[in-house]
């Protein structure tokens, strides 16, 4: 099991989730600066998302009982693995960039069905999964997007 303060750092993103104010949607920044960096290396994109996924996974629940408090707002490494899902596959233009963010965002904070019913687990799978399925259902929007509406134009 990994110590206190490493485990604090994991799961708040080199403690972007300790910042006074919105940490969720510095994270999510933060997030789609490395989508933005590693979107020409498929390998090396996949490899990021699969290591932030698999460590949030990991330390979520054990930062939720640090804390006492059920997802906690500190814990912030479930929104850089949501984002990474959101940006998957897409063309990094700025608008496609912006609009996806704010997208994954929207998702992120309004738990549209079924996102919501993931809020009621415990531990690290109901920290993790509420983002998860915001970067699905963002991929999804965004792709149905561009290919319909000419987003990337």
């Amino acid at each position: 099991m990994l110590n206190k303060k490493l485990t604090e750092l994991i799961a708040t993103f080199f403690y972007v989730g300790r910042l006074p104010v919105i940490p969720g949607t510095t994270a999510s920044a933060a997030g789609a600066l490395l989508c933005f960096i590693f979107a020409g290396n498929m390998l090396i994109y996949l490899l990021i998302f699969m290591v932030v996924t698999g460590v949030g996974f990991w330390v979520c629940g054990r930062m939720e009982e640090i804390v006492g408090k059920k997802d906690p707002s500190c814990v912030v490494i479930d929104e850089v693995s949501g984002v990474m899902i959101a940006f998957f596959l897409l063309p990094m233009s700025w608008s496609v960039v912006i609009t996806a963010f704010f997208v994954f965002r929207a998702f992120d904070m309004f738990k549209v069905y079924p996102v919501n019913k993931f809020e009621y687990l415990k531990g690290s799978v109901g920290i993790m999964m509420d983002d998860i399925i915001a970067g699905i259902y963002t991929n999804i929007t965004m792709h149905l997007a561009i290919r319909f509406a000419g987003l990337m134009q």
